[in-house]
């Protein structure tokens, strides 16, 4: 069980992991300049985003199993670790196939944070703040998110290379590890039961966690996917400048990130079931609307509420599995990073579907996927 007891020393370099987390949302900006420097079709580009978020399906079930034998902390210090290599790669090596070793690199990184992070945050945190903490880990996240377009813009302006960008994040990534490392932090284990590869699969055979794993593979499809494309959209859809169309993306992630800090204190007091379901009206409306709208300005403010809408479904549907099966968490944590894979699929269908006929049609992608989780939101509230 989690501790009962706020301990900002243990939570802190925990929370620590969840900026350095945030790095792997560099897809979005990797997609605009990379294309850019390197003359890229929407398909192509949409292969970096895919280099990342593949391996959590290949990796994430098995961290999970190593992790019970292990440890929490131990693995997320490892993946901390290779997602700082992963950063330095593509920043001393600048070529497309680099770019997506280095993208790769930050994807396997990423998906042993994910997978650690989070079961470790729910250890440090009192029980009852679990969903609120959560949130709130998500906030830190959605901070380190909104970072990367302006930096790499400053970056780009004041000494000309927006690579920097790269080698800040590979240093603040290492700083992480050795902060954790030296944190004393006791873990929750269950006494003789160690998750196998066998029990975590075993679970997609009950329904709702079946449903619960799709919704983690779609809502990161809609992040990632609308991360990675809202700059060409911004710049094809309403003839923005590219500067100013990859700000948008800071936009988009500033209201993920003022999204997760209200959700943080509006979950203490609304049922987390309910804000699932209202929350995914909320995006399927301003995904919708941005469709239609003619104006660039109403544009902007609607991603500000994508953002908001999109910030708290991911902590939502972890925390509403792991309540319903608690003794399962570290094979429920691997298999819901293994559905972040979602971020992998979902923007490569919206770049084909755009490269065959127009990026708004490939947007509409997520409206689907967000009437999915609306559906979903509803059974959790009926079989409460």
């Amino acid at each position: 069980m989690a501790t009962r007891e706020i301990n900002i020393s243990k939570i802190l370099p925990v929370l620590m992991a969840f900026f350095v987390m945030s790095f792997v949302d560099l897809v979005g900006i990797g997609v605009d300049r990379v294309s850019k420097d390197m003359s890229l079709s929407a398909t192509v580009a949409q292969l970096i985003p895919s280099a990342a978020f593949l391996w959590f399906f290949i990796l994430s079930v098995p961290v999970g199993v190593l992790q019970s034998r292990l440890g929490k902390k131990t693995m997320l210090n490892i993946g901390m670790g290779v997602t700082a290599l992963g950063l330095l790669v593509p920043f001393f090596m600048y070529s497309f196939a680099m770019v997506l070793f280095g993208f790769a690199l930050l994807g396997i990184g990423n998906t042993i944070v994910q997978v650690s992070a989070n079961p470790l945050l729910v250890d440090v945190v009192p029980g009852n703040r679990a969903s609120s903490f959560l949130s709130f880990s998500q906030f830190i996240k959605a901070v380190g998110s909104m970072l990367g377009a302006p930096l790499a813009g400053f970056f780009a302006a004041k000494f000309g290379d927006w690579k920097l960008l790269f080698l800040v994040f590979g240093i603040v990534s290492i700083l992480a590890v050795l902060w954790l490392g030296t944190s004393k932090i006791t873990e929750t284990r269950v006494e003789g039961y160690k998750a196998t590869f066998g029990s975590s699969f075993k679970l997609l055979g009950n329904n709702f966690v079946l449903l619960m794993v799709l919704s983690i593979f779609v809502v990161v499809g809609v992040d990632v996917g609308f991360n990675s494309n809202s700059g060409q959209f911004l710049i094809k859809q309403f003839g923005i400048e590219q500067t100013a169309a990859e700000s948008g993306r800071s936009v988009y992630f500033f209201g993920r990130m003022l999204g997760t800090f209200a959700g943080a204190i509006m979950l203490t007091r609304i049922s987390s079931r309910s804000f699932f379901m209202w929350t995914s009206i909320l995006g399927i409306l301003c995904l919708a609307a941005i469709l239609l709208v003619k104006s660039g300005a109403v544009a902007w403010i609607l991603i500000f509420f994508i953002g908001l809408a999109i910030a708290n479904i991911w902590p939502l549907v972890f925390s509403i599995a792991v309540e319903k099966h608690p003794l399962q968490n570290n094979e429920i944590s691997g298999l819901m990073m293994m559905a972040i894979s979602g971020g992998a699929v979902i923007p490569l269908l919206i770049g084909w579907i755009s490269d065959m006929s127009n990026i708004s049609w490939g947007m509409s992608v997520l409206i689907i996927c967000m009437i999915y989780l609306l559906a979903v939101s509803i059974y959790c509230l009926k079989t409460r």
